[in-house]
């Protein structure tokens, strides 16, 4: 039998060959990960900051401030936690050109971790008015160390050039404060919220394996499947140190 084509679904057959070839995601759906990492057991005191020796740092917390070195929230949820993934990413993925932000506000890094791509500028801010020393620690990228007086409000780092997981950054100035930056040559990863959860938008079907880190209780990895336009789901459970 010989199908004859009007010109309006010869029109659409060609849209549809198009969006597939040249539309990522179009033939086949992306999917993402989401999940929760929590602690078992009850959740470490936090240890008490002292700030006194700076006057703006200690205004900035009349009630006085504790360690964010573990934050545990509602259902034992972990906040910072980065998560992302280690393995299975296949391609190549341009950096976004949009710096990420670490802001010094009341003499603590917010947010405490970010993750960004190589290539991909990192901004610091400042919030206080006073002297802050950013210093980051990496170990396969150029190191940094640049001061920050409160009348400079901006300085970025665009030499992040290398995947490291993960970056420590630390103030010269004040020793409590500590923040820690991933980079990764792709755009899969996430920070959990005060609540423990995340979700990893966007990703290609397939196999990958996810590793979750915190700075004081380690690192855990999973194997995921993830199916075109499917939502896989994987928890994470740590033992209090």
């Amino acid at each position: 039998m010989k199908v004859r084509w009007t010109g309006g679904v010869r029109r659409l057959a060609m849209a549809a060959l198009v969006a597939a070839v040249l539309v990522p995601g179009a033939a086949h759906a992306q999917g993402k990960i989401t999940g929760k990492v929590a602690l078992s057991g009850a959740a470490p005191a936090a240890a008490k900051l002292k700030m006194d020796a700076d006057p703006v740092c200690a205004a900035a917390h009349p009630d006085g401030a504790a360690a964010e070195d573990v934050v545990v929230g509602s259902g034992g949820g972990v906040q910072n936690v980065f998560v992302y993934l280690k393995e299975g990413v296949k391609g190549t993925f341009p950096a976004k050109t949009d710096p990420a932000v670490i802001d010094q506000k009341g003499c603590l890094y917010g947010p405490r971790v970010v993750g960004l791509q190589v290539g991909q500028p990192l901004k610091f801010t400042n919030s206080d008015q006073t002297l802050h020393n950013v210093h980051g620690m990496p170990k396969v990228n150029a190191p940094w160390n640049f001061a920050m007086p409160k009348f400079v409000k901006q300085k970025e780092n665009k030499d992040l050039t290398k995947p490291e997981v993960m970056i420590h950054v630390k103030c010269d100035v004040h020793p409590w404060m500590s923040g820690y930056v991933g980079v990764l040559e792709h755009p899969f990863f996430a920070v959990t919220d005060k609540d423990g959860n995340f979700t990893i938008e966007g990703v290609p079907p397939g196999e990958y394996t996810v590793e979750v880190w915190q700075e004081k209780l380690g690192a855990q990895t999973a194997k995921v499947k993830v199916d075109a336009g499917a939502a896989a789901k994987q928890d994470f459970t740590f033992k209090p140190s």
